[in-house]
């Protein structure tokens, strides 16, 4: 595989698991140097990521903390340098309408899915548009402009780094440094196990009779993997993509959501 990526730094929050993990792989695949930064550090997660990474760098990070975000990029710029990649993966959801919506899990998931890379873009943009070169991908979904009831923090916050993205997407395009949103919808990952466990538990079914309403609704019938997102991160990291920027790039397999 060709290793474009020697001497990059690429940081990857939630890069500890489902796309997080799969991204961070592959980047790794490609020479890059990775960063893991993440409130848990599972052991096997951790023995998967060193069997492909010459270098890998992990503490855990809360981008929820502005201190811990802060704490992390130094000591990456101290181990390895400013990072020339950031993928925003880490992200929750909650289970809640509108209609008597938890105040405090509304603001968690506010802060982690949004302020949560506005936090760590404002640490590491800075570096990318001094040495005139940076990657940032921020892990969106299709929630964002296709809604659904059943998780309103989770659409709002999607929506709003939509926004976000285009904001550093013109202050980065003058120095070198693009910003993309990739959008995917179902994919298959811890995440929507515990989904669709959720969503057994309410209406009544197994999880094996929910995961195969959810491919039964797909255009394609299956659903999205995580090594979709690795591959088409790793192509938005090339020298060659750098006018890939401001895009909020759906990796829908035909689904709106």
């Amino acid at each position: 595989m060709e290793r474009y990526l020697e001497g990059r730094v690429a940081l990857v929050t939630g890069g500890f698991a489902g796309i997080g993990k799969a991204i961070a792989i592959a980047l790794a695949a490609r020479g890059a140097t990775i960063a893991v930064g993440a409130r848990r550090q599972p052991e096997a997660a951790i023995a998967e990521l060193e069997a492909v990474s010459d270098a890998l760098f992990y503490q855990p990070l809360d981008v929820a903390d502005v201190d811990s975000v802060n704490a992390f990029v130094r000591a990456l710029e101290a181990q390895h340098g400013p990072a020339d990649i950031l993928v925003n993966s880490a992200g929750v959801s909650t289970h809640e309408t509108v209609c008597g919506h938890d105040e405090q899990s509304w603001l968690d998931v506010i802060d982690i899915n949004l302020s949560g890379p506005f936090r760590m873009i404002r640490a590491c943009l800075p570096k990318m548009i001094e040495r005139r070169w940076g990657r940032i991908i921020n892990i969106g979904s299709t929630a964002a402009t296709t809604a659904t009831a059943d998780h309103a923090a989770y659409c709002a916050s999607k929506s709003g780094l939509l926004g976000l993205n285009r904001a550093v997407a013109l202050e980065g395009a003058p120095h070198g440094v693009s910003s993309v949103v990739i959008s995917p919808t179902w994919v298959q990952t811890e995440m929507m196990d515990n989904s669709m466990a959720i969503q057994a538990r309410n209406a009544g079914s197994s999880v094996a009779e929910e995961y195969a309403r959810v491919i039964d609704e797909q255009p394609q019938r299956r659903l999205v993997q995580p090594g979709e997102l690795g591959a088409l991160a790793a192509f938005l990291c090339r020298d060659e993509a750098l006018g890939i920027t401001m895009e909020d790039i759906q990796l829908n397999a035909g689904a709106l959501w």
